[in-house]
């Protein structure tokens, strides 16, 4: 029987009601936890963190980054100018954290207890394996096929405009070629600290002499510096594709796909064994890593991609590995912002950089790489704001922190295959051509 006008108006209203409800719900609630209830949480995690009385280990240091990430995290998505422009509760979470070291507010038990889950413990690692593995496995095979090798084309234009604008921005503000190229372009695009500066400083000190820490002090502010930009410009990019909908494919990275996700059932055996799949496919890449001059990352990101490519997977490891990715990132992303504040993100080097010349010059890296790889990945069929992200800001920013960061700032943590290619093997072409240019200047 036909509804009348009036029915019709009444399940709408009813609909909007319960919309409204939901929302209203939803920013009552931190973690999908009702306020006061998080409350009792974040109180009994102060209490045992100012007490002594915080379990060691994983525990106490998970508890705390969960609590205090999530708090951070809420903040910053619900603070107007911080939300639209800095990357919202990603940026806050980070650099919240850093700043509570920084002012000495949490106890050094606490810090060195979260820096050696981190570092010691892996928990980075950890998380990477998870998102790499489900999201290659999970991904469109025809996608990954298509994208080839055809990606590292805006990594090259990344790295060219960022050269190109650095330098001009440079010579402005009174840098010479071989600062601005060197000693700022070089570290920020070269794929984190571990990968990237810490190698880089041996390629210095033993082609243009002094010791590599001499290095190190110039080469970190501006990959510390270089990271906050980039994690500012995504939340920016993110917000340019939806003033601009044709510059983005709102997660997808290639033009001509309009691949929707298959809906699981989600299953807890499934995520164990997507689980073991992660840290199975992680041991590879460090086993590898023992014979082939590569990064594990890039290792695992290869032996991964080869897999779903020839299609050896059995489904239910790939619906496991799709799944605990997920887990991870729905559940722990925050938390792990917040232990990169902790662990890599030191703020006294930071504000050390903060003079307006090279301020200026590392802007001129970021958006150079941005206008570099936008422009290449647009004429190999790539959307312009997903190949400025993964080929051109996840070359930027700090390495595998960095990709995290980045992503979680631009709402596409789906794209982590891809900026992980970015900071490893990107990484590695970076300190191929430190060697090169080097002799030049």
């Amino acid at each position: 029987m036909p509804q009348t006008a009036r029915e019709l108006e009444y399940e709408r209203q009813t609909d909007a009601q319960v919309t409204e409800m939901h929302n209203e719900k939803k920013r009552l609630s931190i973690f999908e936890i009702p306020i006061l209830w998080f409350g009792v949480f974040a109180a009994i995690t102060i209490l045992s963190l100012y007490t002594g009385s915080l379990p060691g280990g994983m525990i106490g240091s998970l508890l705390v980054m969960m609590v205090f990430g999530e708090l951070l995290g809420f903040v910053g998505d619900r603070t107007p100018i911080v939300r639209t422009f800095l990357g919202g509760g990603a940026i806050i979470a980070i650099f919240g954290a850093a700043f509570m070291v920084y002012a000495g507010w949490l106890p050094e038990a606490s810090v060195t207890s979260m820096t050696e889950f981190m570092k010691d413990g892996g928990f980075l690692n950890f998380y990477i394996a998870a998102l790499i593995t489900g999201s290659i496995l999970g991904m469109n095979k025809k996608i990954l096929v298509k994208v080839g090798l055809r990606y590292f084309l805006p990594i090259f234009g990344a790295v060219i405009g960022a050269m190109a604008i650095a330098g001009l921005l440079g010579a402005l503000v009174g840098f010479s070629i071989r600062d601005a190229v060197l000693v700022i372009t070089m570290p920020i695009m070269g794929g984190g600290m571990g990968a990237g500066a810490v190698p880089m400083s041996q390629i210095y000190s033993e082609m243009m002499g002094n010791d590599p820490g001499y290095y190190i002090s110039m080469l970190v502010p501006a990959l510390a510096l270089g990271n906050v930009f980039a994690i500012v410009l995504a939340s920016m990019l993110n917000l340019l594709g939806k003033k601009v909908p044709s510059l983005t494919g709102n997660g997808q990275l290639i033009q001509g796909f309009n691949y929707k996700e298959e809906k699981q059932t989600y299953d807890i055996q499934k995520m164990g064994i997507g689980l073991l799949a992660a840290i199975t496919f992680f041991a590879i890449g460090n086993l590898l890593g023992d014979l082939i001059p590569l990064h594990p990352y890039a290792l695992m990101i290869i032996i991964v991609a080869i897999a779903k490519i020839a299609d050896i997977i059995p489904k239910n490891v790939i619906d496991g590995a799709s799944q605990w990715y997920k887990f991870v990132a729905n559940n722990w992303t925050l938390a792990l912002l917040f232990g990169i504040g902790i662990a890599y993100t030191d703020l006294n080097t930071v504000i050390e950089a903060l003079t307006l010349q090279y301020i200026l010059t590392v802007f001129g890296v970021v958006l150079g790489a941005i206008i570099g790889a936008g422009l290449l990945g647009k004429l190999v069929g790539f959307y312009p704001i997903e190949a400025a992200i993964t080929a051109g800001l996840c070359m930027a920013n700090m390495g595998g922190t960095g990709d995290v960061a980045v992503l979680s700032a631009s709402r596409r943590m789906e794209l982590m295959p891809f900026a992980q290619i970015s900071s490893r093997l990107g990484g590695a072409l970076i300190l191929l051509l430190a060697g090169l240019i080097i002799p030049l200047f």
